[in-house]
């Protein structure tokens, strides 16, 4: 019989073997070039939205089409649990790696079909239906990505600077938006607007595909975890949802609550910022990607400042700054927002918004792999996030605009402020996941 730890982690864990220093670069680097690309083909739907929503949806107003495009939106991110449960699983039970090369394969399909999908006008309703499908293959992708990257990188990522090297996980997330909004700005200066609105767009999602197809080789070649490896030699019980439920429910319900909040505030501080930029605030969609490109830049720099002083002031405290400041300053500034014509101020609005939201984002990998042990760990971060984003993530933009239809944009703001006070109120309950991790090795 195998001794454990009041954790549910097998003693035996402690003694994976030790990752060299040049192996962990290594392997933080190799995850985050594929979560990079796994989330550049994500976001470019959000990122050439307002250019080909007309393609798919030809019917109603600006506001009506893009209303269309994202409950599609929407719908990828209802496939993000399945993909989470299943990947998670594969990931507990047949390694992270095979779980991350599996899942850039999947995401490599769905946007090499977007690419080259015909259009309403060429195949009718079965243009968005099919469009709905590649979204679809696209977020069980991305749902098991997730789970499958922040457990790997949090557990290559060594004891004491865990918080900093996971960070780059949140990092390459914002650098595949970031990059996804340069592919636009590229293609607005070197495309005529007529051509970039009639076929221009589907270079994005070509360039996506062939991304995949080099990160799958890259992912091919990585060092598997040790904590999977120890776990696995230990005889550890298999993972299944159901532990998480029965063994795990505080940390599941936690994980939850927090990315609530957290993916509904960056939804509507990145993806869905570009929209408000130009269907309320007024400015042009040039100079709106302008906005969010620049802000994203800098909230991806500042991931890895957040990171490392969570190593020394622990996670829980970053994240408590996060919810409460985010819960106080969102309605204000989001008002602001809404009635400047100024692009700079609107410019340091965002960014505003977004150094709050880093207290949260920059820790959220490696917070919820730190509560559960390894035989477990990449089902129990993936599924109770992937639900979380899939409610409260996937439908920010569909809420949002629903109350701009509705003239009460201003409820969109509360809305988000609320959920961020309830998150506030979870965070404080939360243990010192610096001191007490349940990932042993180092």
């Amino acid at each position: 019989m195998t001794a454990t730890e009041a954790g549910g982690e097998p003693l035996g864990l402690a003694m994976a073997p030790s990752i060299s220093p040049v192996a962990r670069v290594r392997a933080i680097l190799g995850g985050s070039a594929g979560n990079l690309v796994e989330w550049y083909d994500w976001f470019a739907y959000s990122s050439f939205a307002l250019y080909f929503a007309k393609h798919f949806f030809p019917k109603g107003d600006t506001t009506a089409q893009l209303l269309q495009t994202a409950a599609v939106f929407w719908v990828g991110f209802l496939a993000r649990p399945l993909g989470a449960w299943l990947t998670g699983l594969y990931a507990d039970r047949a390694g992270r790696r095979a779980a991350l090369t599996l899942s850039v394969a999947m995401m490599c399909a769905g946007s090499f079909s977007i690419a080259i999908m015909p259009d309403y006008a060429a195949w009718g309703a079965w243009a968005p239906i099919c469009l709905v499908i590649a979204r679809l293959v696209q977020g069980l992708s991305l749902g098991g990505e997730y789970g499958a990257s922040a457990t790997y990188m949090s557990e290559m990522a060594g004891k004491t600077r865990r918080g900093f090297w996971s960070s780059f996980q949140f990092m390459t997330l914002i650098m595949g938006q970031l990059t996804a909004l340069a592919v636009l700005i590229v293609l607005q200066h070197v495309l005529p607007k007529a051509d970039l609105e009639a076929w221009g767009w589907r270079i994005a999602f070509a360039i996506g595909g062939l991304l995949a197809v080099v990160v799958f080789y890259i992912r091919s070649g990585l060092e598997e975890s040790p904590s999977f490896l120890a776990a696995k030699a230990s005889g550890a019980e298999r993972s299944r949802a159901m532990l998480l439920f029965t063994k795990f429910p505080r940390e599941t319900w936690t994980i939850f609550a927090l990315t609530s909040a957290g993916s509904l505030a960056f939804y509507a501080y990145t993806t869905y910022m570009q929209k408000f930029l130009v269907n309320t605030s007024g400015f042009s969609k040039d100079q709106a990607t302008a906005i969010s490109a620049g802000s994203l830049l800098v909230y991806m720099l500042i991931q890895p400042l957040y990171g490392a002083l969570s190593d020394k002031i622990g996670r829980k405290t970053t994240l408590i700054f996060a919810f409460l400041a985010g819960a106080t300053v969102t309605y204000p500034l989001m008002s602001q927002i809404a009635v400047t014509r100024d692009a700079l101020t609107a410019f340091g609005l965002v960014v505003a918004l977004l150094v709050v939201l880093s207290g949260y984002t920059a820790v959220n990998a490696v917070l919820k792999a730190e509560l559960f042990p390894a035989h477990v760990r990449a089902l129990g971060v993936a599924l109770p996030y992937a639900l979380a984003n899939s409610i409260f993530g996937g439908s920010a933009e569909y809420i949002a605009l629903r109350f701009k239809q509705d003239h009460m944009e201003s409820g969109f703001y509360i809305y988000v402020a609320g959920v961020m006070a309830i998150a506030f109120l979870v965070a404080l309950t939360l243990k010192n996941t610096n001191r007490d991790s349940l990932i042993t090795e180092d």
